[in-house]
């Protein structure tokens, strides 16, 4: 097994930049997830660890070993792909060991490891198949398991779940992560999918037009996001976000919205009276407060009872705003509730850098 350093990446297709000097370091073993919206250089950033992209600048290490200019075949990784890329003329069997046959490894080698590889994926009924008699997840884990024959320093995982349907991409995501504590190989996993991200990542590299906004385990992300874009991103559903003003009057704190409501603020924060700002709140952090309990006043336009959790939508401040309840409620649209945000756990930005206010 191997690390992976990356050192001042970049790329540009002729004049335009995609890449903006990455770095990130990625220890043995370590499942790291490059998250982002579309376009934000993720794929790209994979592709250039495979040797399937030039570098334009920087440095990228495997195992210590500086691989710029090293094709794909030499680099000791294993990629992944959305589409599976199996070939339907060969058998599950054959498929799995391609790669292993054109290294001319022993024949006794290739048996032993396509046979360990098809256990430990559920495989070993389906391997005189071909790829047009499989499901889409079987396909996805002949594609791992071709992967796995191989036995690299590094696996490289494009987007591998997006083509599964909802339920599929839920029990596949538990199989590989399941699949990475056994093979404790170094994975790098691509995804626009936050919610994979969350759950099956050690770490978690947040990336936005080319350049990474934060690094941190999901729950680091999740709990302390450095700026809005990570504080939006992180998280299903989304966090709350209010613009207003903070003032500071008579030792205390409060946000001041632009429809002329308070919001609450723990007294330490961070930011200087009058500063323009942005009130963040994740929606299982808001609670239904009584009359005399305080809150905040919002007007209920939906609510969604999903059995476990409630969702409720509601206008706070001029802004809809989501709360999520373990509990059951019986509110409809129209209604008057009043929230009441967990004081602890406000998120406070500044509304032109972005940066979270610490």
């Amino acid at each position: 097994m191997a690390s992976v350093e990356i050192r001042g990446v970049k790329k540009s297709f002729g004049p335009v930049d995609i890449i903006h000097g990455i770095n990130v370091d990625i220890g043995d073993e370590e499942f790291v997830v490059l998250v982002g919206p579309s376009g934000c250089g993720k794929s790209t950033l994979l592709r250039m660890i495979a040797g399937l992209e030039q570098i334009t600048g920087g440095e990228i290490s495997i195992g210590g070993r500086v691989v710029n200019q090293l094709p794909p075949k030499e680099r000791d990784i294993a990629m992944v792909f959305q589409n599976y890329a199996l070939y339907p003329h060969m058998t599950v069997r054959d498929n799995m060991a391609f790669s292993l046959k054109l290294r001319k490894a022993a024949q006794p080698t290739i048996d032993a490891r396509v046979k360990q590889a098809a256990e430990i994926l559920g495989l070993a009924s389906f391997l005189e198949r071909y790829p047009r008699q499989l499901s889409g997840g079987q396909r996805q884990r002949v594609a791992m398991g071709r992967a796995i024959v191989r036995d690299p320093q590094v696996f490289l995982f494009d987007e591998p779940l997006s083509n599964l349907d909802a339920k599929l991409r839920v029990q596949m995501r538990t199989e590989i992560k399941a699949l990475h504590q056994r093979l404790r190989t170094t994975s790098v996993y691509v995804t626009h999918d936050q919610v994979e991200a969350m759950t099956m990542a050690d770490r978690i590299v947040v990336m936005h037009d080319g350049r990474v906004e934060q690094i941190g385990t999901p729950l680091e992300l999740y709990d302390n996001p450095t700026n809005l874009f990570v504080a939006g991103f992180i998280g299903s559903p989304a966090m709350n976000f209010i613009h207003g003003t903070l003032l500071r009057e008579n030792g205390a704190a409060r946000v001041a919205t632009e429809k002329g409501s308070d919001l609450p603020v723990p007294s330490r924060v961070a930011g200087r009276h009058g500063q323009r700002v942005v009130y963040g709140t994740r929606p299982e952090h808001l609670a239904i407060a009584g009359e005399r309990a305080g809150g905040v006043p919002a007007v209920v336009q939906v609510v969604e009872p999903t059995g476990a959790d409630t969702f409720v939508y509601a206008e706070l401040a001029g802004t809809q705003v989501c709360a999520v309840f373990t509990e059951r409620h019986e509110s409809h649209a129209g209604e008057i509730i009043r929230l009441q945000p967990k004081l602890d756990r406000v998120h406070l930005f500044d509304a032109e850098s972005g940066r979270k206010l610490d």
